[in-house]
């Protein structure tokens, strides 16, 4: 589907036509990279593979909400799958439409639910009884129409980390499969809310289609359901959630996946909208960070980063495997088996664990398939600076966030009014 951007050329790793050593060097570390071109082209495959139907492909922004990435997307002309105001704002400020604009998430604001109106976006995938009821009163205050669509929860496994699971009936996300058709009965009964199509999302990082099948199978018998009451929609939602190889993973290409999930949806009169976030944009980045120490404990040898768990947190948030890699390949030093670990005060800060690794201090390495849930879950814990953002295309490198200073760490806070107290 996509050819890989960070390759070695002469024993050095390259991101397109850059050496990753210029760029830590311009750039500093950690700096997370993007490559124009594979984000350019994951996403031209989801849009081939379904251009057979009247379709659109909404690009997840919580998978990377860098507005640069938002605007290349945006111009080859993306939807956007969001979940908040700030996503919102986000989308249109990188020149996104709002008529391609969803809006998901369990527990939306008044203010943000205004905003979404008063921006005219093209649906809302309501997740709750509740939420129905809220968008309507604002909708009418507002004298607006809400385009909604119910995501329904099919109860299906998705046979992936719990926490990354949004599926089945334990979970929080979307509205219970047997309640779905008085929700839409109810909806169709309202003044200002306009019924447009059906949402179901079961999780991420799935790396085989037959629980997306057996999703759309159960979603399809409940648009048959709808139709026989009267309520004909205009689009399904399937999601997001398809995988992206960390090591070795065998998920689907775009291709075989829409392929499998079109021939559920023959004959049938639907705008299809899907949702990629992670198999768009995780391949298209690294983070590149500086091996500050080599530290022997008799039992394990570490390599201690600069960049930790505030700067990626999936390694320790989900016991995520991601591969690492020097920028240097160099035979002057011994390997060993490290704990590549981070700065940040708690045990479960690493990126990775029994790597084998030819290293030696001050050497860089690339945490690979970084472009994905990244950045974006970065905190400033331990009073870090967040780290800076490059998009490489070809030999040209664009700084599309700058890291974070001690200014931007306190910004807001202030000292407490009053008199010493000596």
């Amino acid at each position: 589907m996509n050819a890989d951007a960070f390759v070695y050329r002469d024993n050095q790793l390259f991101a397109e036509d850059i050496a990753v050593s210029t760029l830590a060097e311009r750039f500093g570390t950690p700096t997370y990279v993007y490559s124009r071109r594979m984000l350019e082209s994951a996403y031209c495959a989801f849009d081939d593979a379904f251009s057979a139907v009247d379709h659109l492909v909404c690009f997840a922004v919580k998978a990377n909400s860098n507005i640069g990435v938002l605007n290349l997307l945006a111009r080859l002309g993306s939807g956007f799958d969001i979940v908040s105001g700030g996503e919102l704002k986000r989308v249109l400020k990188a020149g996104g439409s709002p008529d391609k604009i969803v809006f998901s998430g369990v527990a939306k604001s008044v203010a943000d639910i205004r905003l979404a109106l008063e921006t005219n976006i093209l649906c809302f995938n309501v997740e709750s009884g509740a939420e129905l009821e809220r968008i309507q009163q604002i909708a009418a205050a507002c004298n607006r129409t809400a385009r909604i669509s119910f995501r329904v929860n099919p109860d299906v496994d998705a046979q992936t980390h719990p926490y990354i699971s949004t599926g089945l009936r334990e979970n929080k996300f979307g509205v219970a499969f047997e309640d779905a058709l008085a929700l839409y009965q109810r909806a169709a009964a309202m003044t200002h809310i306009e019924i447009h199509g059906i949402d179901c999302h079961i999780g991420s990082q799935l790396t085989s289609v037959s629980p997306f099948v057996d999703a759309l199978q159960r979603v399809l018998g409940l648009v048959d359901a709808l139709r026989a009451t009267g309520i004909e929609l205009k689009h399904i939602d399937i999601g997001g959630g398809l995988g992206v190889r960390y090591r070795d993973e065998i998920p689907p290409t775009p291709a075989e996946y829409a392929h499998q999930l079109l021939a559920q949806l023959a004959s049938r009169n639907l705008k299809v909208l899907c949702e990629p976030g992670r198999a768009i944009s995780a391949n298209a980045g690294i983070m590149i960070t500086r091996v500050e120490y080599l530290k022997d404990n008799g039992d394990r040898h570490f390599a201690l980063v600069d960049a930790g768990m505030n700067d990626q947190i999936r390694p320790s948030l989900y016991g995520a495997w991601m591969k690492l890699e020097p920028v240097s390949v160099r035979s002057d030093v011994g390997t060993a088996v490290y704990d590549v670990v981070g700065p940040v005060c708690e045990t479960g800060d690493f990126l990775g664990k029994e790597r084998e690794l030819t290293i030696a201090a001050g050497d860089l390495l690339v945490l690979r398939d970084a472009g994905a849930y990244g950045f974006v879950m970065a905190s400033n814990y331990n009073s870090r600076g967040r780290p800076a953002e490059v998009i490489v295309d070809g030999d040209m490198a664009h700084l599309v966030r700058q890291r974070e200073g001690f200014d931007d760490l306190i910004r807001g806070e202030q000292l407490l009014p009053g008199h010493d107290h000596g």
